[in-house]
């Protein structure tokens, strides 16, 4: 069952009362940080600086490293070729590189979970290193969406960057879902990233609304969780095939509309209606799935899609 969201409200703090003062920022690499500095020039790269997060405190070590070391986390999206290239032009253009990357050392090598299109960039631009922040904590991996402000993520990108730090993170661990609830940001792109990942054309963004309504993280291992997501995410498709082909069988009617199949999953939403906060998942998608299986598109109408607006099914894509 969802759990009812609580909304709390920010604190308000005075100015320049949190974290460390300016002066008390310098670190000199010690203990597990000045191991990672000796791994850093076992390497090849170079320890520019060391310095402690001005608001939280931890320590972050400031590198220059081999670029043919560096690569971004095995389960975040691919890079735009077009944002690569703009970046590659202003890089060119200003004769300077001025944005670090975020980096973690794994094993030999070098992970950065922000800032792959400028280590894109940099490749494609012949540069032989890239300055990182490096961080000593590995977890900073599966932070990837707070952390990914470089170019913002569509709901494809975001579902199946969710789903793949999820079976990584179940491949190590046997955490709770709910314990990742951070990292991952919205259960439904778990689900969501399963149907992606079965059927890369989904028009996501027209099941994404309601799925925000009903799918909640589970508290069971993260392994047990994933055979959920398969289930629901199957049932999703289910009910996709039955809407595509609703949609067809509109137009072959006549009926043209980028918001065809938005209506159609609004209209055949059995809780549109309903002001409850707390929805069972399954019976939801299966009550979805009957309805479709009844569509009747003889008392359809054109203004009635003329009314639906909103966002067209392909926003996502």
């Amino acid at each position: 069952m969802a759990k009812k969201k609580v909304v709390r409200r920010r604190k308000k703090v005075q100015p320049a009362s949190v974290g460390l003062t300016a002066p008390e920022t310098k670190s000199v690499p010690a203990g597990d940080l000045q191991t990672l500095a000796g791994h850093v020039e076992h390497d090849g790269g170079a320890v520019l600086a060391a310095y402690r997060d001005p608001f939280g405190g931890r320590d972050i070590l400031l590198v220059a490293l081999p670029i043919d070391r560096v690569d971004p986390t095995p389960y975040q999206r691919d890079p735009s070729d077009p944002h690569v290239k703009r970046l590659m032009a202003v890089i060119e253009k200003i004769g300077q590189f001025l944005d670090p990357v975020i980096a973690i050392r794994q094993h030999d090598r070098y992970w950065t979970p922000n800032g792959n299109h400028r280590l894109q960039a940099l490749k494609r631009l012949g540069v032989r290193s890239v300055v990182a922040l490096l961080l000593p904590d590995p977890q900073i991996a599966f932070k990837i969406l707070a952390l990914n402000t470089e170019k913002a993520h569509n709901l494809r990108e975001k579902s199946l960057e969710t789903i793949r730090m999820a079976r990584e993170l179940a491949r190590t661990g046997k955490a709770a879902e709910s314990d990742f609830a951070f990292e991952f940001e919205q259960a439904p792109y778990l689900t969501l990233g399963i149907a992606y990942q079965q059927r890369p054309r989904l028009s996501g963004g027209a099941y994404h609304p309601l799925l925000r309504r009903i799918d909640d993280f589970l508290d069971q291992p993260l392994a047990t969780a994933l055979e959920e997501r398969q289930s629901r995410a199957s049932k999703l498709l289910d009910i996709d095939d039955r809407v595509a082909a609703i949609v067809d069988r509109l137009k072959t009617r006549g009926f043209t509309s980028p918001y065809l199949k938005p209506f159609v999953v609004a209209r055949i939403n059995p809780i549109r209606f309903s002001k409850a906060t707390s929805f069972d998942v399954d019976q939801v998608l299966d009550k979805m799935l009957a309805s479709a299986g009844k569509f009747n598109i003889d008392k359809i109408k054109q203004q009635d899609i003329a009314r639906t607006g909103g966002a067209a099914a392909d926003e996502d894509q």
